[in-house]
């Protein structure tokens, strides 16, 4: 009896450490982005004076209003719905149909093809070849410049792939028996079980795609500017305004707003469809993980 209580009382001290880490980890995510909320809607006099900490003071939209003010500004942000959605449709068909075939070791050639995606991994073209590659195809000026060369990301293809293969393989061979084709298997059978692994690899593809700027800037023309790009355009501008001697402390102190609000904009949408998709985030990583 005695040992129990002690491995009962040691459990309950690793437990009170673990929530600590996870309390201490929060904490450090969530402060900054609250403090950017603050910043992003307090007064200029506030901010001058150094008053504003996690609670806004004297509610100021002003901020916003600039932003969402600024010409093209929803259009931008319509070609990164654009983008987001699109592009992760399109890899996660591409990313499926890649990595099933990968998961049956028995098929020929499947070593070779996973050596060369793991290969991949680690050696790129780069960035000038890229570029030669995406004109060569006449893609630059076009949306699909941001859909097509990303329509496939290794690591994904690796966790749908590792997702795959720690189906048992009899769902399969039961599906043949009652007379399910081989075309239908992957719709039919594999797709409904793996939506913790679909829902966790688009919801890396939609980050992405939302988050793209880069490639924005390298390919696309003006009108079709992802809002990540916009909006970094606006941070750039601000920021040589604010910084400049000739510009006034209240437009100094609300380059400092719009820049938080530029944060809060870009990344909110994201934060707001996370939740919805921890469960099966949580579930497809670890299930994706049992086999290598």
């Amino acid at each position: 009896m005695p040992k129990v209580k002690d491995t009962s009382a040691s459990s309950k001290a690793l437990n009170v450490i673990i929530y600590a880490v996870m309390v201490f980890s929060l904490l450090i995510c969530i402060i900054p982005f609250i403090y950017m909320v603050s910043l992003s809607l307090s007064s200029p006099k506030a901010i001058i004076n150094n008053q504003v900490r996690l609670i806004p003071k004297g509610i100021n939209f002003e901020a916003y209003r600039q932003i969402f003010t600024y010409p093209n500004f929803f259009r931008a942000y319509g070609n990164t719905i654009f983008y987001t959605i699109t592009g992760t449709f399109i890899a996660l068909c591409m990313t499926i149909l890649f990595a099933y075939p990968l998961s049956k070791t028995y098929l020929k050639g499947q070593k070779i093809l996973m050596k060369m995606v793991i290969f991949s991994m680690y050696f790129a073209g780069g960035l000038i070849p890229n570029y030669l590659l995406i004109s060569s195809l006449h893609l630059t000026g076009t949306r699909f410049a941001m859909l097509i060369p990303f329509a496939i990301n290794q690591f994904n293809l690796i966790i749908m792939v590792n997702f795959f293969k720690a189906l048992p393989q009899e769902i399969e061979e039961a599906a043949l028996i009652d007379g399910i084709g081989y075309f239908s298997i992957l719709p039919r059978i594999i797709l409904p079980l793996s939506t913790a692994a679909i829902a966790t690899v688009g919801l890396y593809y939609a980050v992405f795609f939302w988050n793209d700027w880069f490639n924005g800037l390298i390919y696309l023309n003006t009108k079709q500017y992802p809002v990540m790009l916009f909006l970094r355009n606006i941070v750039n501008g601000t920021m040589v305004l604010g910084d400049s001697s000739s510009a006034s402390t209240d437009t100094a102190t609300l380059s400092i707003s719009i820049k938080s609000a530029v944060i809060i904009t870009s990344t909110l949408p994201i934060i707001v469809l996370y939740p919805f998709l921890q469960k099966y985030f949580v579930k497809g990583l670890t299930v994706g993980s049992v086999k290598g």
